[in-house]
Formats: structure tokens, sequence, C-alpha cells
């Protein structure tokens, strides 16, 4: 009886000793899930604030181009697809060189045969193809939503081509510096990719969209580049999806469709922007604030994606109607980093403005329609990341090349209309 009680109470201290081991190894890989976190929101604030910071280069530039904007019925309409179409294929672009560097198959080999070879040509071809688009589409929006007098079709397409191929080559040099320094210091690109690249789409487009203006109203000199224009961008993506470079044709021909529909959500955010064009000229302020505030809600979309696809592509997360325990981990974070962002974004742009002597609505309200707004976005954006993300890789498709055009052309459309609703609720209009 003696022994029995014995061995009873030595079973009950073993057991002891294993729940306290479960619980100490509980502790201990929650505490690991933090740090890590702490790294990954480090790493996307940083990134999201140099974002915020050089978008004010865009922003300025518009609230500059005020009388321009003016001028050209229809420019304004244009921009947030323009802006939208650079984050769009080089976002892609580096998530997908994100993934690859997770799975160990990144060369940093300019053959075009290489994983990194095929992911330049097919965004030189999408580029090329798709500023053609976005201008046809632009002009079609523009008579569906009756922008009075906009400029002709061969201006919309000199200007996206021209103002689109100029930006896109630095920002393309920029992604593949981002990926070298990603190989080489250890940056998770899915948490710097998407920001850095949205910067540079920011503050590069803009300008370039107007060095574009500078090419039309030439006559038969504007209609030949067009001309020109349209058939080069028919002969790249051909010539990409006839090539036997596999991973070069299923880029262009899965990005093709998702990149035209997010062309067309773009130019219809484009459309309310140009809607509430008195509002925006009437305080320069919210004209700065519009890039920045596109660009951080489509930054944190893109990083969510990046993260999604990652896990999907390693096994790490499977595909279902509630997101596992890791997404909403990944989603937390977009939260917490979400709201300082968006107030530093607004904060910004008032600032900027009150020194050149620019008309804003007031520090309050300045506030209250970056981060207000930006909470209504960073909702859509946990909603659309997870479900796009999930659904194209269900599907057979890449989610890198499906996810961020999708996030970030959709919060294209909700950021504009979150925007412009806080800024009639603030009574700023």
């Amino acid at each position: 009886m003696l022994r029995r009680s014995r061995d009873a109470e030595g079973v009950r201290r073993a057991h002891g000793r294993a729940t306290n081991s479960r619980a100490a190894t509980r502790r201990a890989r929650k505490r690991t899930l933090l740090l890590a976190e702490l790294v990954d929101a480090r790493q996307s604030l940083v990134a999201l604030a140099a974002s915020a910071v050089t978008s004010l280069v865009a922003g300025m530039t518009l609230g500059a181009a005020a009388g321009r904007l003016g001028e050209l019925p229809g420019l304004l309409l244009m921009i947030p697809a323009a802006i939208g179409l650079r984050g769009n294929i080089f976002g892609s672009l580096g998530s997908r060189l994100g993934t690859a560097t997770h799975a160990g198959t990144l060369r940093m080999s300019w053959r075009p045969d290489t994983v990194l070879g095929q992911n330049v040509l097919g965004a030189a071809a999408l580029t090329m193809a798709l500023s053609v688009l976005v201008a046809v589409l632009a002009k079609g929006v523009a008579v569906v939503f009756h922008v009075t007098e906009s400029i002709p079709l061969a201006d919309f397409v000199v200007i996206s081509v021209v103002g689109g191929l100029l930006a896109s080559v630095v920002i393309l040099g920029v992604t593949l510096l981002v990926a070298i320094g990603s190989v080489r210091f250890d940056w998770d690109m899915d948490d710097v990719s998407a920001p850095t690249i949205s910067t540079f789409s920011d503050v590069l487009t803009v300008p370039a969209l107007l060095v574009g203006t500078l090419c039309i109203g030439r006559g038969a000199v504007t209609g030949g580049i067009a001309l020109a224009s349209v058939v080069a961008s028919a002969v790249a993506v051909v010539v990409a999806l006839r090539s036997r470079l596999r991973d070069l044709a299923r880029i262009v021909r899965e990005s093709l469709p998702v990149l035209s529909l997010a062309a067309v959500l773009s130019l219809i955010a484009g459309a309310t922007v140009q809607a509430r064009q008195e509002s925006f000229l009437q305080h320069e302020a919210l004209l700065v604030l519009l890039p920045g505030f596109l660009a951080t809600a489509g930054a944190l979309g893109g990083i969510l994606s990046s993260r999604l696809a990652t896990k999907f592509h390693l096994g790490l997360v499977e595909p279902g109607a509630v997101p596992p325990p890791a997404a909403l981990r990944d989603m937390r974070a977009v939260f917490v980093i979400a709201v300082p962002i968006f107030a530093f974004s607004g904060l910004i742009s008032h600032v900027a403005t009150a020194v050149v002597g620019w008309s804003s609505p007031g520090i309050v309200d300045m506030l209250s329609i970056a981060v207000v707004g930006g909470v209504l976005a960073t909702v859509f954006v946990v909603t659309v990341a997870w479900f796009s993300t999930m659904a194209s890789f269900r599907f057979g498709l890449d989610p890198d090349s499906v996810g961020i055009p999708v996030v970030t052309s959709v919060l294209d459309l909700v950021g504009s209309f979150a925007l412009i609703l806080i800024v009639v609720a603030v009574g700023a209009s």
C-alpha cells in the first residue's frame, strides 16, 4: 500500500514536471514570437516612416502643380492609377524575389533564364503594356464620369508611357537593391520591399508624369509617340507570352488580367478624387496628404500580402475561410503600426504646407482625416489581403503576383472613399 502511494506520488511529480516543462516551452515560444513580431514591426515602422516622409515630395509636387492639373482635365484622375501601377508591378516583383530569398532560389545573375532575369523581363513587359492600357482606360473613365473637356487619348497615352518608363527604370533599380540588401544584410524583404517601393512609386511617378506632359500638344509628334507606344506594348506582351522561359510567360499571363482589373479600380478611385477636385485645390494640404495616405494603405496591404504569400509557399499557413493564428499575428501587427504611421502622415503634411504658406484645414482636422480614414482603410487591408492571397493560392495562382495588385488597387479605391468621407465629415470640403 505504501509503495503504491509512493508510486502515485512519483507519477504526480513527474506529471507536474512535464506540465511545468510544457508551460515553460509555451512561454519561451511566446517570447520568441513576440520578439520576432517586435523586430518585424520595427523594420516595417522604419520603412513606412521613410515612405511617409518621402511621399511629401509627391504631395508637394501635386500641391505645386495645382494650376497644371486645372489646365489638363482628367490628369488628376490618372495619377492614383499611375502610382498604383508602379507599386503593383514592382511590389509583386519584390514579393516574388522575397519568396525566392526565403526558399533559397534567388541568385544575383543577369542571365535571362534565371529567377531574377525572368522577373525583370516580366516587369518590363508589364510596365509597357499596362502604361498604354491605363491611358486608354483613363480616357474611357473620363468620358463615363463626364470629366469636362478631358485631354485627348493620345495625350493620355504619351503622358502615361513617358512618365511610366521614366519612373519605372529607377524603381526597378531600387527593387533590385532591396533584393541584394535582403540577401547580404539579412533583411526580411516581405517587410521592407512594399513600403520602399511604394515610397519611390510616389516620389517618382508624379514628377515623371508632369515631365510627360511636356511631350503633349505637339501635333504629329505626340501622335507618333502614342502610336509607337501602342505597337511596342503589343509586341512586348506577345513576345513574353510566347517565350520559352516558363516563369516569364507565367508572370505575364497571370499578372495581366489582375493588373488590368487593378487599373480599373484605381481609375475609379481617381475619378472619386477628380469629382472632389475643388476640395483638394482649396486646401493644398489635402493634395500633399493624398499620395502618402494611399501609399501607406497600399504598403500595409503589401506587407501583409507578402508575409501571407511567403507562409503559403512554405506551408506554414493553410487556406481557409478563417485565418489561422500565424496569419492573425501578421494582421495584428498591421493594426499596431497603422495608427502611428497615419497620424505621422497627417502631421507632416500639415507642417509642410504651413512652412510654404499653403492652405490647410488645421492640425486637428488633418490628424482626424489621416487617422480615422487610415483605420477604416486598414480594416479593408486585412480582409482583402487574406481572402485575395488565400484564394489565389487555392486556385493554383502565384499569390505574389495576385495578392499585392488586388490589395493595393482595392485600397486605392477604398482609401480614396475613406479619405473623402472623412474630409466631408470634418467639414474640410
